[in-house]
């Protein structure tokens, strides 16, 4: 049967280490746990044992208090998780008749726990984050100098479910132990990282009873490996008391009754599987074996503990309804999605990743050159929560940020804008009482704007100075050419009623890039009427023939001269633009 004083069964490829990095992962979302960022790994004049690439000061005479000059810090300098266990005594809850650490459901009693060694007092945790990654640390406070060894575990428990001792929750596949056993007089700690293993899947690698670490049969805590050996975890005891003024609280400490841990995630994080904790508490055994009894814990801390936080990216489009896609690229890792997800959103349209590993200097980017036409106008991260935005950039489409939370959120919205560009109408007339005469502005002339993207026509009125601007048009290149038709004022002929624009991309009418200019000029019609009255009824015979002609409602009938010969004739010549016409009068030929 195996035992912690065994050799261990390696691990198998892709399961264990694997796991190790997954649940280091999730135990970088420790919500409860005070974060700090921190720039990396400096020199400490002070003794410690800490891990490389954290400032984190694991000294080897264990305490609370930051001993040396910036980035370095202690217990003293952040808010971490703390956990009081119940007043020692009699009323104190612990674990009883026989329970160890492979009993799925340990016995809680009152009382039972050896004065001398195993009686708990505190446990607290806390998250470090920096370039170099993630580190989790760790501490324990007991009562009492023990007067031989005992071992401390922090165990990780997925479920929120409370098992049948109305106190632990229940345990399921793939929780963590980690242990923090005392060797060689109980000043010199290992720290050793298992699995709680449920039948003979796991992770879709085969185990067996020979994974457990002391237990023959499934369930048990197995596939055990040693962070310290693997330089993945460090740790020290106090050999010298610690006054209550240096303990960040805890009171005075005697020596060999507080001790600390660092544990590198990075090193052992991984990306294949979300996954969250609900719990965590310590617990004691009265020696090294891991197949001793269990002695006191202090009670499981709520925690919400994962690995993973969601990013939301939204499309919008102006003008509104758009059916354009734009694509995008990722710089993150999801469980479902593997490495750098990659999308396409069109107007109104989101993308949501609910299992986003955490990271710093993750990116989403609109893929550029964007389609012929459209620019990117906003990036909106407003909605976003505990998310930490570091920097957005319209230019490039790249949004940056953090995530190292389960509360986090990047919800960021993208609006593109169809380049659009504006055609000025300019209308002018000729007025013989205009100053000056011939170039007098229209006003009030009425024209429509067709095709394009348009659905229906756009109407505008000319104003005093006779112009009218016709704004936010897709550029042509995209849209195609718009047609630009005048109603023509009643007494007025038009140039030109009607003419086709290629609109292309401007600052609006009247700005330094209006290309888009097109001109109308109108000129007013004059009716004439030419008669004869004789003075005398019947008197006269008379006749009258003009040069001006007009067409008739039939178009296949030719124009004809106006002209009329009778008793008292009259012409009336309508619509005429200006010239010079010429009507002959011949009275009583």
């Amino acid at each position: 049967m195996p035992s912690s004083e065994s050799t261990p069964r390696p691990i198998p490829p892709g399961t264990g280490r694997r796991r190790e990095r997954r649940l280091a992962a999730a135990a970088a979302g420790f919500a409860l746990i005070g974060t700090a960022f921190v720039a990396g790994p400096a020199f400490a004049a002070h003794p410690t044992v800490s891990l490389p690439g954290s400032d984190f000061e694991i000294d080897v005479d264990a305490n609370l208090v930051t001993d040396d000059a910036d980035p370095w810090f202690d217990w003293d300098e952040v808010d971490e998780t703390r956990q009081p266990d119940l007043a020692s005594g009699s009323g104190d809850d612990s674990f009883g008749q026989g329970s160890k650490e492979d009993t799925a459901v340990p016995t809680v009693v009152d009382g039972s726990i050896p004065p001398n060694k195993s009686d708990l007092l505190n446990f607290g945790a806390y998250l470090e984050e920096t370039g170099s990654g993630s580190f989790l640390h760790l501490f324990w406070h007991r009562v009492q100098e023990p007067s031989g060894t005992t071992n401390m575990d922090f165990e990780f428990n997925q479920s929120d479910e409370i098992s049948d001792n109305g106190v632990t929750p229940v345990r399921t596949e793939a929780d963590l132990l980690i242990q923090y056993d005392l060797a060689q007089g109980g000043t010199n700690p290992e720290l050793f990282l298992a699995y709680w293993l449920t039948d003979a899947d796991f992770d879709g690698v085969a185990v067996s009873k020979d994974d457990c670490v002391s237990s023959n049969k499934l369930p048990c805590w197995g596939l055990r490996s040693s962070l310290t050996a693997s330089g993945d975890a460090t740790g020290s005891i106090n050999t010298s008391a610690i006054a209550a003024g240096a303990s960040d609280g805890l009171g005075a400490i005697s020596p060999r009754t507080f001790g600390e841990a660092s544990v590198d995630f990075s090193a052992i994080v991984g990306t294949d599987e979300c996954i969250s904790f609900g719990s965590a508490y310590l617990k004691s055994r009265s020696s090294d074996s891991f197949t001793a009894a269990l002695k006191d814990f202090i009670a499981p801390a709520d925690v919400d503990l994962t690995n993973c936080a969601q990013v939301i990216i939204r499309k919008q489009t102006v003008p509104d309804g758009e059916t354009q896609s734009f694509a995008y690229t990722t710089a993150f890792e999801t469980q479902d999605d593997g490495t750098n997800p990659s999308f396409n959103l069109v107007d109104d349209g989101s993308q949501t990743y609910n299992n986003v590993f955490f990271g710093d200097d993750l990116t989403v980017t609109e893929t550029m050159p964007l389609p012929t036409g459209w620019a990117l106008t906003s990036i909106d991260c407003s909605d976003s929560s505990g998310v930490n935005i570091d920097s957005t950039s319209i230019g490039t489409g790249v949004i940056q940020f953090d995530l190292d939370d389960a509360t986090d959120v990047l919800d960021c919205t993208y609006t593109n804008t169809l380049q659009t560009g504006s055609i000025l109408i300019e209308k002018t007339r000729k007025h013989a009482a205009a100053d000056p005469p011939l170039t007098d502005p229209h006003a009030g002339v009425t024209f429509t704007v067709t095709g394009g993207d348009l659905t229906e026509g756009i109407e505008a009125v000319t104003g005093d100075d006779g112009t009218v601007c016709v704004d936010d048009l897709v550029i042509s290149s995209v849209a195609g050419d718009y047609t630009v038709t005048e109603t023509v004022p009643t007494g007025y002929v038009s140039d030109d009623e009607e003419q086709d624009v290629t609109v292309t991309l401007g600052d609006g009418c009247g700005g330094a890039d209006d290309s888009n200019t097109v001109s109308f000029h109108n000129t007013p019609l004059t009716d004439l009427t030419v008669s004869v009255d004789s003075q005398v009824d019947g008197g006269t015979f008379s006749s009258i023939e003009c040069d001006a002609t007009v067409e008739e409602p039939d178009d296949a009938a030719p124009d004809i001269p106006l002209s009329a010969m009778q008793d008292d004739p009259s012409v009336t010549i309508e619509d005429l633009e200006p010239g010079t016409y010429t009507c002959v009068v011949v009275i009583d030929p």
